[in-house]
């Protein structure tokens, strides 16, 4: 009889959900709390840091008590009309039919807004989806935005539900309209009842919003940092994992993957995936796997890598070279005359391109790069 083969307990890229889901149990409460108790939340964090995980824990979680979460990503939204038409869609699906379970009752409300939208159903699952035209008047698609921004509230205090809104890749707002978050926070302030979430990958962009005086969302909502994952609990998940996958590792691997991730979730699943493939099914994964893991991850990055470096500037590139073989004070003479690099005018300027890309970061002078795994990249592949 053939026996069936194990199943790898990591994965990386898409969202972690349910057991894949690492220990962030303190900020899951935290979250889920404010959801309920229509905190307006925005959580500042690195990229590929967990976000959307979170909340889609915290969402199912809520679910469960009866609160109505809707999400759009802004991402997916370049346009006002593609904003409304994603904005519809998931609060027809996440707050609208669960409160009316007939179809035309569920579309009410969204039939009379002032840019009528064309409405679409799917053959194959019989969902629908919205798009909306391109207004011949800046004030007709304002106006429908704002209505569909109002309904999360009103549909929710119709049936004595707690409904909130999550907004991810929130810094795109300024890139769709320059006027969108003065429309936005008109709207939210008149809903102390609606938790809405702001999420987003471009740190320093989501920082100005909410942190400088002249925005409208300035001190608008709590802010939550959102760190690496403490080493004890998550040493605790990753051995957990291994069993679970029929495969057992050696604890001072367990640390010395922390060590070289940080505890960054997305690098710390990335670089168990690969260990868990190396680990035989008798033996502990050791030092031999965890090497072939980190450079089968090396090799996984690689096309990623290159295209930061290409577009790096020469400048950059020397800044990179130097903090990927010492992590410091790359503004001291001692550092630039180790390391060759130019006037500390010039280092500044890289050092802020690069840490607004959010490749290097830097707390009272000392800088590292933040990039999981392209350190060890650029050591590997580029000459000194």
């Amino acid at each position: 009889m053939t026996r069936k083969a194990r199943t790898n307990p990591f994965n990386f890229g898409a969202l972690a959900l349910d057991t894949a889901f690492a220990d962030r149990a303190e900020e899951l409460d935290e979250l889920t709390a404010d959801i309920r108790n229509g905190q307006d939340v925005v959580i500042f964090a690195p990229r590929r840091s967990g976000k959307t995980s979170l909340i889609w824990r915290a969402a199912t979680r809520l679910a469960g008590e009866r609160v109505l979460v809707a999400q759009v990503d802004l991402m997916t939204t370049p346009t006002k009309e593609g904003l409304a038409a994603a904005l519809a869609k998931t609060i027809h699906e996440q707050i609208a039919s669960p409160l009316e379970r007939v179809r035309e009752r569920a579309l009410a409300p969204f039939r009379g807004l002032t840019v009528q939208p064309t409405i679409n159903v799917d053959p194959e699952d019989g969902s629908l989806s919205f798009s909306f035209g391109v207004a011949r008047r800046k004030a007709a698609i304002d106006a429908t935005l704002e209505r569909l921004l109002e309904l999360p509230a009103e549909l929710g205090g119709s049936r004595d539900r707690r409904t909130g809104l999550v907004i991810d890749e929130f810094q795109e707002i300024v890139e769709i309209d320059a006027g969108l978050p003065k429309l936005l926070r008109s709207v939210f302030q008149r809903q102390p009842e609606v938790a809405h979430v702001y999420l987003g990958s471009k740190q320093h962009v989501m920082e100005r919003i909410f942190n400088d005086a002249n925005e409208p969302f300035w001190r608008s909502a709590k802010a939550v940092e959102l760190g690496s994952i403490p080493t004890e609990p998550f040493a605790a998940f990753l051995v957990d994992r291994f069993h679970e996958g029929g495969r057992q590792v050696e604890d001072a691997i367990v640390a010395d993957v922390l060590a070289r991730t940080g505890g960054h979730p997305y690098a710390t699943q990335e670089l168990c995936y690969f260990l868990w493939e190396q680990a035989g099914p008798s033996a502990p994964a050791g030092r031999a796997e965890l090497e072939r893991a980190l450079a089968a991850v090396l090799r996984s990055e690689h096309a990623h890598f290159s295209l930061l470096w290409e577009g790096a500037s020469a400048v950059q590139k020397q800044v990179l070279r130097a903090l990927s073989r010492e992590p410091g004070h790359p503004f001291s003479a001692a550092y630039r005359d180790r390391h060759d690099l130019p006037a500390a005018t010039n280092v500044q300027k890289a050092l802020s391109a690069l840490t607004k890309r959010e490749i290097v970061s830097g707390e009272e002078g000392a800088y590292r790069i933040a990039e999981p795994f392209l350190a060890e990249w650029l050591r590997a592949n580029i000459g000194s």
